[in-house]
Parts: C-alpha cells; structure tokens; sequence
C-alpha cells in the first residue's frame, strides 16, 4: 500500500503541483480543479488511515463513501505551476458520517476552504462508519473555529 502525504499538526497534507489542465483560459485554477484536489486529499486521508478505498468496499461487504454536503469558499486564485498542499482533517464524526474540513494552500496561504459531510453508505442506506476508521479520525480530529 503506498500512501500519499503526511500527517502534522493533526490533519493530512497532500502536495500537488498545478498542472495547465487545471487552468481555465486566464492561466488561473478553474473552479471545479479544486474538487478534484479536494478528492485526492480525502481519498489520500482515508488510505492512510485505514487503506484502500476499493478494499473496504470488498471486506466491508460494500461500504462506500459519498459526499452528502460540500461548502467551499474561495479566497484567492493558485495558477499553472504553482506547488500547493491540500490539508484535511476530521472536524465531527456522527453516526453514520464524517466531517471533514479541508484547505488548499500555497505555502501557509488558505487559497480554498471546504466544510465537506461524506456519509458512509452499503446498498444505498447510510450506515454507522466502522469503529476503526472512526477511531482513527478521531485522531485527526480539530476543531473548524480555531483553524481559521
């Protein structure tokens, strides 16, 4: 299993680099870029904590991940080539949910924040998340308030 950046401070931080796929015509990072940088750095958190993605589908008899709610506030534009860092960390874990906060940033620059609620689903209904994944959030674990 290769996992993709490193724990600090309590949360999950993913280096990407800013491709020209991720621009729009003003040389700046389109919108929608951003979701995909966000997935990564939710897919890379949950990997490292508890592996595989695909694999907890198979062992969990069909447990799946999906985004329920997403808010997003953009603050400042990334551009091509920049080297950017997508931070997570769990904010709240509920029953059958987790909620993730997350921010991308050039250096200690906050250019996105999302407040993002992924349910944990088999067969189309939401179900509690599993005590080791839940058990391994709650080390990741901040509050939103004193993040900002």
């Amino acid at each position: 299993m290769t996992v993709t950046g490193t724990f600090a401070d309590g949360a999950h931080r993913l280096p990407l680099r800013v491709y020209y796929e991720d621009t729009d015509f003003s040389g700046f990072v389109y919108h929608a870029s951003y979701l995909r940088f966000m997935e990564r750095g939710r897919t890379e958190l949950l990997r490292s904590l508890a592996g595989d993605q695909s694999a907890m589908h198979q062992e969990g008899a069909g447990i799946v991940f999906v985004v329920r709610k997403m808010s997003l506030d953009f603050l400042k534009p990334a551009r091509m080539d920049d080297l950017i860092d997508v931070v997570t960390w769990s904010s709240e874990l509920r029953g059958a949910s987790m909620h993730l906060a997350q921010e991308v940033r050039r250096g200690e620059e906050v250019l996105v924040r999302a407040e993002v609620v992924v349910a944990c689903v088999r067969d189309g209904r939401a179900i509690r998340l599993p005590d080791g994944l839940r058990a391994a959030l709650s080390r990741t674990h901040r509050t939103i308030a004193t993040d900002r």
